[in-house]
């Protein structure tokens, strides 16, 4: 082992042990076994643990693939040819798509064998958000998914114990169907005033009070805890008073930091020791950044505000990063190494999911990021994983 790896570890562990003394010896075993397991890792394997694909992208085509070709798309269960990519290109975890569901029993044998190729216990994620992003929900059994409503129906209600009612019974469902992580709730704070508002649109926002969404986005983290699955806030900074979608293509927002301190992020700040880790937007802060990146891409919104000025040290999570906002500017692997270099921890999807990896792969073995740097996400990464093992098993 590098002498300053040894020293990294070494100054963690004690970071780790002197942080978990109050939150008992659970915490402490915790941390101890992610950094007993990222001593045995392979730079392949750290590099993995970084990104989360679809399925479909572990193809021996995976160079080729992008999600606009519908050919690439739609795998149901885990073959040949996924197996043996999955050996070159390991990778963090999956997240299922609408096209990846087919009946009931399909998805449990799917994201089970997932699971069983995996050397490192792997993330399993959906968006199960309630309403129109309901994976399962509006799936071909939805007949048999529990309906809960829309994000906005149940803000309407004002009452809390509705949000964790509701997020109780999507983690009892889903943890049903082999998933452990789902990328919700969304934190957004809308602006009634901007009706194109994608978020807004579809009714995917708790409402315009951002105590209010606060305090439902908070009790629905409580709800997926109650049944073991992580929960995500998303998307950060605030997607709620955009106008445009960035699904396809590029999104600016006007308003300065301290507007967004006084409405937009309150419900991730309020919520910082809830979540298991916070997805980044894509949007471009034209009063706030001197970069001109997206949020996802900026070092000035990801480092300097949110983790340095703000406090949160916990589990950054790109948006995916096959959407138009990234996609039609960046190429696959740059935008991955302007993601982690911003300080994500994870990369969704990426639009060429083999040209992000070797990217990073590259940019590691260069010095373009350090090993301590890539260490840094793999042991967030790792303690998460070892807690819902621990809670699932």
């Amino acid at each position: 082992m590098k002498i300053k790896e040894f020293l990294f570890m070494a100054l963690t562990a004690l970071i780790f042990l002197s942080s978990g003394c109050g939150g008992g010896g659970s915490n402490i075993a915790i941390q101890s076994e992610s950094l007993k397991i990222l001593s045995s890792m392979t730079l392949k394997e750290k590099v993995g643990q970084l990104i989360v694909i679809q399925p479909d992208q572990l193809t021996l085509q995976v160079e080729e693939y992008t999600v606009q070709n519908s050919a690439a798309r739609g795998k149901t269960e885990l073959d040949s040819e996924m197996l043996e990519a999955l050996k070159n290109y390991p990778v963090g975890g999956f997240i299922f798509q609408s096209d990846n569901i087919d009946t009931a029993e399909q998805v449990k044998a799917f994201t089970k064998a997932l699971k069983d190729a995996c050397k490192i216990f792997p993330f399993i994620a959906i968006d199960e958000e309630g309403g129109v992003v309901s994976r399962l929900g509006r799936g071909p059994f939805s007949a048999d998914i529990p309906k809960v409503g829309t994000v906005k129906e149940i803000g309407n209600t004002g009452d809390t114990q509705n949000a964790f009612n509701a997020a109780n019974t999507i983690g009892s469902y889903i943890k049903e169907y082999g998933f452990n992580f789902d990328f919700a709730p969304v934190a957004d704070v809308i602006s009634d005033d901007i009706p194109n508002n994608p978020i807004n649109r579809l009714n995917r926002s708790f409402g315009t009070d951002p105590e209010l969404v606060s305090r439902m986005a908070g009790a629905f983290l409580d709800g997926l805890h109650s049944q073991d699955v992580a929960g995500s806030l998303k998307h950060f900074p605030g997607h709620g008073a955009t106008s445009g979608d960035t699904h396809e293509g590029y999104v600016a927002l006007n308003k300065t930091w301290d507007e967004l301190l006084e409405c937009d992020l309150i419900p991730f700040i309020q919520n910082f020791e809830k979540t298991d880790c916070i997805m980044t937007a894509h949007i471009t802060l034209l009063n706030v950044t001197s970069d001109g990146l997206p949020a996802t891409l900026s070092k000035e919104i990801l480092t300097d505000k949110l983790r340095n000025e703000l406090g949160y040290d916990g589990i950054l999570i790109t948006d995916a990063m096959n959407m138009g906002a990234i996609r039609e500017h960046y190429s696959s692997g740059e935008a991955a190494l302007l993601a982690l270099e911003a300080g994500n921890d994870i990369l969704l999807m990426p639009y060429n999911y083999k040209a992000a990896f070797n990217a990073v792969l590259d940019a590691v073995n260069s010095g373009r990021i350090s090993e301590e740097r890539l260490n840094e996400s793999v042991l967030r990464i790792l303690a998460l994983k070892l807690k819902l093992k621990e809670q699932q098993n």
